[in-house]
């Protein structure tokens, strides 16, 4: 064989294996199915920003991402097997794991340390106090995390539940109708309602947002939760998803403006500054949060995760025993303690 062949030869073994080594990384990329509990909107960048980035394939995993209805549908869609991982209200996963004893789905990782449930009202409409729900109008969807709360919320500040007038509402009409005065005020995610109704034309100094957390709710809020099946037989696949997510995570509190670009792509009817500011809410008033700071993303404190737990129980009936912090978050699958620092 001539010299000339034979590099040629060992060229093309070379190409070979290449190519051999390179289908077997892309046929190694795991498959994880994960579900939002919203829409592609401004809070929803870190999920976005670690795929835009590459972390997740860097990790090994071929992540989809899809939106929801609401803060049941996650919980539903991960304890069925539908998916895998997800995003949703912990205060919510708490309830329905104890009408759903046989599906023990977990949080594992906690994003929003400050739960967005919130009161949202208009000046001119007279509400600017809690208490001064009193004699007026709430329109609240039935299935609204932040509605859940009502009972704590009403304990809480001596509100009168029988002075106050519940008008069920859909999703979708919950802004137009304050906005359009035919309600007094609404339950809702602060960053979603206030934003909403802005957007809706709504002068900023006429919406009042009531953070249900500034006013004695001492709830979690959104975390990231696993179907139980799959964190038992792929462990370390749920590992490397947090590990991915932390990262896009970072990056979005590092450059809110950057990271909306990813909302942006997936949603036609989007607004960039809308979005920005729907995500800078929400970075500001749920997630980095003093105990963020000092502890670093992800994690829970046990004592606040059971005294949070005594809460749920003023608007819940247990039927099968008030459940401990420690058999609802399992932070097992959290990156190094040093990877979680701001």
């Amino acid at each position: 064989m001539s010299i000339v062949a034979e590099a040629f030869r060992r060229t093309g073994v070379i190409v070979a294996v290449a190519t051999a080594l390179g289908c077997g990384s892309a046929m190694a990329q795991t498959p994880v199915k994960f579900t939002l509990d919203w829409k592609f909107e401004g809070p929803a960048a870190p999920f976005l920003v670690a795929a835009d980035k590459g972390y997740y394939k860097a990790e090994g995993l071929d992540v989809t991402i899809d939106t929801a209805g609401g803060s049941l549908e996650p919980l539903n869609r991960i304890a069925s097997g539908t998916y895998d991982i997800g995003f949703g209200d912990i205060n919510s996963l708490i309830k329905f794991r104890d009408a759903n004893p046989n599906v023990p789905i977990k949080a594992i990782f906690m994003v929003y340390n400050k739960p967005a449930f919130s009161i949202v009202s208009r000046k001119s409409r007279g509400v600017t106090t809690p208490k001064e729900l009193e004699g007026k109008k709430l329109g609240a969807p039935a299935p609204d995390g932040a509605y859940a709360q009502w009972k704590i919320f009403t304990q809480a500040n001596g509100i009168d539940p029988s002075k106050v007038t519940i008008e069920n509402v859909g999703f979708p009409v919950r802004e137009p109708m304050l906005a359009a005065g035919q309600v007094d005020a609404i339950t809702g995610f602060s960053f979603s309602s206030y934003i909403n109704l802005k957007d809706r034309g709504v002068p900023a100094d006429d919406i009042v947002v009531m953070l249900m957390a500034d006013y004695g709710v001492n709830l979690y809020g959104n975390a990231i939760i696993v179907n139980p099946k799959f964190a038992a037989e792929k462990p370390e696949v749920v590992k490397k998803f947090l590990n991915a997510f932390l990262k896009g995570l970072k990056d979005t509190v590092k450059s809110p403006e950057t990271a909306v670009d990813s909302v942006i792509k997936r949603n036609d009817v989007a607004k960039k500054d809308v979005e920005l500011e729907r995500l800078k809410m929400a970075l500001k008033d749920n997630i980095l949060t003093p105990e963020v700071k000092a502890n670093g993303f992800g994690s829970v404190d046990a004592d606040r995760l059971d005294k949070s737990i005594d809460q749920i129980a003023i608007t819940y009936d247990f039927k099968n025993g008030k459940p401990k912090g420690e058999t609802i978050f399992d932070a097992s699958f959290l990156p190094a303690a040093a990877d979680r620092k701001l």
